[in-house]
C-alpha cells in the first residue's frame, strides 16, 4: 500500500483536553507526520555518546533517570498511538488513562541498556509514523474518548510529537546540563 501524502494542520482546542495544549503548541510544523519523522534525529543527537552511568543520572531525588525518561517517552507513544489507531478505525469505545509513574516503575527501563532503549525508541517511532502515514483524510478527523476527554486522531498525532519535544527540552535543560 502506498502512503497517503498530506499535511495535517494543528488541531482546534475543541479536539483535545486543555492539558495537552502544552504539548501541541510545541509542534511548529503544519505537517505533523514530517515532524514525527524528523524528531528522532535531534533526540538521538542528544543521547548519542552518553554512557550507561550518565543514562542512570537523575537531576534531583525522586526524578526519573535518563533511561527511565526515555522509557516513559516510548510507553507514552505506544499508548497514544494505540488511541489513534482505535479512533482512526472508528472504534468509539472510551479508553482509560494510564498512570505514568506506575508504568515507569513497572517498565524496568532503569535496568536496561541505554543503547537498547534508544533502538526501541527509533522502532516505536517508525511504527507511529507508518500508522499516521497511511491514514486517509476522514480518519484524521475521527474522535474518541481517552482519559474521560474527547480527542481527535490529529490531536493525538500532535500530542505525540509535542510530548517528545517536551521531554527533549527537559533532557537538554535538566539532565545534559550536568555533564
Amino acid at each position: 500500500m502506498q502512503a497517503i501524502a498530506q499535511a495535517i494542520a494543528p488541531p482546534e482546542p475543541s479536539e483535545y483536553a486543555a492539558y495537552y495544549g502544552r504539548y501541541i503548541t510545541l509542534v511548529a510544523s503544519h505537517d505533523v507526520v514530517a515532524a514525527l519523522e524528523d524528531q528522532p534525529r535531534d533526540t538521538l543527537a542528544l543521547l548519542a555518546g552518553l554512557s550507561e552511568e550518565q543514562g542512570n543520572y537523575r537531576y534531583a531525588p525522586g526524578k526519573w533517570s535518563i533511561k527511565e525518561m526515555l522509557g516513559h517517552v516510548i510507553d507514552a507513544e505506544r499508548v497514544f498511538s494505540y488511541r489513534a489507531l482505535r479512533f482512526a478505525r472508528g472504534d468509539s469505545t472510551p479508553l482509560a488513562s494510564f498512570e505514568q509513574d506506575d508504568y515507569v516503575r513497572a517498565s524496568g527501563s532503569g535496568d536496561r541498556w541505554l543503547a537498547d532503549l534508544i533502538e526501541e525508541f527509533v522502532c516505536v517511532r517508525r511504527a507511529t509514523v507508518w500508522l499516521f502515514r497511511t491514514l486517509n483524510p476522514e480518519a484524521w478527523k475521527r474522535r474518541g474518548v481517552a482519559s474521560d476527554n474527547p480527542v481527535s486522531v490529529r490531536a493525538v498525532a500532535y500530542i505525540i510529537a509535542g510530548h517528545e519535544l517536551h521531554h527533549r527540552t527537559v533532557l537538554r535543560e535538566k539532565y545534559l546540563s550536568a555533564f
